[in-house]
């Protein structure tokens, strides 16, 4: 059964490609349906920079919505944290974008 989490979020794939410590399993991305010699076929898909991936609330990226399904990237260390958390602005709990949302809207009460 799939596993939706509770926070991911939607990132080109050349964003990723800028961490220093990135290595991505292509293969285990979706699989496409391709035409070919006529016949519908199941094929890997090559994917591109401007490819959308989701970083996942445990840190890992994955080619789809669900946690542990086409996982392209799962080497989780203190740098890709930082790098998702700073580079990114990623908020991996619900705490973390209501503190971001609250700050925010803080700051405007400012102005």
């Amino acid at each position: 059964m799939s596993t939706l989490g509770k926070i991911c979020k939607a990132y080109p794939l050349l964003q990723f490609r800028q961490f220093p410590g990135w290595k991505e399993a292509a293969h285990n991305a979706r699989k496409i349906w391709k035409l070919i010699d006529g016949e519908a076929q199941e094929v890997e898909r090559e994917l591109a920079e401007t490819d959308y991936l989701y970083l996942q609330e445990n840190f890992t990226v994955t080619d789809g919505i669900f946690m542990g399904e086409h996982i392209i990237f799962s080497d989780v260390t203190p740098e890709w944290v930082e790098f998702c958390r700073n580079t990114l602005a990623f908020q991996a709990t619900p705490e973390e974008q209501s503190n971001e949302t609250d700050s925010s809207s803080q700051s405007s009460n400012l102005d």
